[in-house]
């Protein structure tokens, strides 16, 4: 049962998209090796075990449900995007980059032709 009390310390572990924003931010110019990497690395150490869904859209449709109903196999589903376009690759619901497909071995893969500034990622935070 919600108490107070856990509503309370609830509220403290989670961040607001500003302090999400902050955390994620290039750090400034420190000592250490060109670029600071190695610095910046270790700051978000703490985050790379942090299990993330990627998906990769190739397009969207809207459809009624009697023709949802009426699929089987074989059915074409007409999709928003014009061959040739760039795939969406999203991470945990948000555009990170977009890319082609590209075969590995037997699997699909995306070559990524762009991604999302970082400017841009954090700013779709909330």
């Amino acid at each position: 049962m919600a108490t107070p009390e856990n509503m309370e310390q609830e509220r403290s572990n989670t961040l607001d998209p500003e302090e999400t924003a902050e955390l994620l931010q290039e750090p400034e110019q420190s000592p250490g090796p060109p670029g600071g990497y190695e610095s910046h690395s270790r700051d978000l150490e703490f985050l790379y075990d942090v299990p993330l869904q990627i998906s990769v859209e190739v397009g969207r449709a809207r459809i009624l449900l009697k023709d949802l109903l009426q699929m089987g196999e074989g059915y074409v589903v007409e999709l928003d995007k014009l061959a040739g376009e760039p795939l969406d690759l999203y991470v945990n619901a948000r555009l990170i980059a977009r890319g082609e497909a590209v075969k590995v071995g037997d699997k699909f893969g995306i070559k990524l032709t762009e991604v999302v500034s970082q400017s841009d990622r954090v700013e779709n935070l909330g």
